[in-house]
């Protein structure tokens, strides 16, 4: 299997820097606890803006299309939708061995 992963470019309203790192920070915890093909989920903060990059790892593209239906990403939705500044952009990765 090879692995795949995701960079994603998320924008957040601001103001809602705080709140969107407590939603994502249970999400991450969540993702952890329960996807066994995960094998990164991590953010960061742009320096000057309220711009975060997500990466994430998974061990095969079935994992990475289970997270995108877990229950725990769909229940996350509607509160990072209320914290975006727009859509993120996401760009999918092969790992290169």
């Amino acid at each position: 299997m090879s692995v795949v992963g995701i960079v994603a470019t998320i924008k957040v309203q601001p103001g809602k820097e705080a709140e969107f790192e407590k939603i994502f920070a249970d999400l991450r915890g969540k993702v952890r606890a329960n996807e066994t093909g995960n094998l990164q989920y991590d953010f960061f903060k742009m320096k000057d803006e309220p711009t975060y990059i997500v990466m994430e790892q998974y061990a095969s593209a079935d994992a990475m299309a289970a997270h995108g239906q877990s229950e725990h990403f769909k229940a996350a939705g509607p509160a990072l939708g209320a914290v975006l500044a727009g859509r993120p952009t996401l760009q999918i990765v092969s790992k290169v061995e």
